[in-house]
C-alpha cells in the first residue's frame, strides 16, 4: 500500500486566503492534525509552513503556538515543532474517553439526524472504502474523520463537540500509522455500516454499540502497531 502520509507535512496544506489570516492558518493546520495528514515526530519548520500557505511568517508563528497550547504539536528543545504523538497508554486512555463521549454523541445523532446527514455518511464511508483500495492513505484518513465527525455534529451538542475535538486533535496524528502499518480490520463486516444501520433505524443502543465496535476491532491493529514501536529499541542518532 503506498504510504502516502510519508510526504513532508507541507506537502499536505493549501493556500490560505488574506483576511484573518492567523485564524485560516490555525483552521488548515487543525483540520490536518484532526485528518491524520500530519504523522507525530513530523518536524514542522515556520518558513516552510508559510511558503506552502502562501502567508507571512506570523500568523503561521501565531497558529502554531495555539496548537502547542492545545497539545496538538509539541515544541521540543531548541525551539523546534513537532506535531505531538501519544504513548500506547495514553492512546488507550483517550480511547476510554472517546468511547464515552463518542458513545453519548452517537446516541443523541440517532435521535436528531436527518437522512441527508446519513447519506453524507454513507458516502464518507464509501470515499474511506475506494480510498483504502487504491492505497491512498491521506484520503482514507480525511474519509474516517468526514464519517466520525459527521456524527458528532448530528448529535447537535455544541458543547461536546468541542470536547470530543480536542480529543482528536491529538488522536488525528496517531492515525497516520494506520496506513500502511495497520489498516482497520473487522471480524465481520464494516463497523461503519452497523453505523449506518442504527442511525437509521434511530436505534441509539444499536448505533453506540456498532461505534463502540468500530473504535476497539479496527483499532485493534494500531494498539499492536503501537506497543512494537515502543518494545523496539530506540534508533541510534545520526
Amino acid at each position: 500500500m503506498r504510504d502516502t502520509l510519508q510526504m513532508p507535512a507541507t506537502r499536505q496544506l493549501t493556500p490560505v486566503g488574506r483576511d484573518n489570516l492567523a485564524g485560516r492558518v490555525y483552521a488548515e493546520l487543525r483540520t490536518a492534525l484532526l485528518e491524520g495528514r500530519m504523522a507525530p515526530g513530523e518536524r514542522l519548520k515556520i518558513r516552510d509552513l508559510a511558503a506552502a500557505m502562501g502567508v507571512s511568517e506570523t500568523p503561521v508563528r501565531e497558529a502554531v503556538m495555539q496548537l502547542v497550547r492545545e497539545r496538538g504539536l509539541r515544541m521540543e528543545a531548541g525551539k523546534a515543532i513537532t506535531v505531538a504523538g501519544l504513548t500506547l497508554d495514553q492512546y488507550l486512555e483517550l480511547r476510554t474517553i472517546r468511547l464515552e463521549l463518542e458513545g453519548l454523541a452517537a446516541e443523541a445523532a440517532a435521535l436528531r439526524i436527518r437522512p441527508a446527514a446519513i447519506g453524507e455518511l454513507a458516502r464518507a464511508h464509501d470515499r474511506l472504502v475506494a480510498a483504502e483500495r487504491i492505497g491512498d492513505a491521506v484520503a482514507a484518513n480525511r474519509a474516517n474523520w468526514a464519517f466520525h465527525h459527521g456524527i458528532h455534529l448530528a448529535a447537535g451538542m455544541p458543547e461536546l463537540l468541542a470536547i470530543i475535538e480536542g480529543i482528536w486533535l491529538r488522536n488525528g496524528p496517531v492515525l497516520a500509522h494506520l496506513y500502511p502499518h495497520a489498516a482497520p480490520t473487522y471480524p465481520g463486516r464494516h463497523r461503519h455500516l452497523d453505523v449506518l444501520d442504527g442511525l437509521r433505524e434511530r436505534d441509539p443502543v444499536a448505533t453506540r454499540a456498532a461505534l463502540a465496535a468500530d473504535m476497539t476491532e479496527g483499532g485493534a491493529g494500531l494498539v499492536r502497531h503501537l506497543h512494537a514501536l515502543e518494545a523496539s529499541p530506540p534508533r541510534p542518532a545520526r
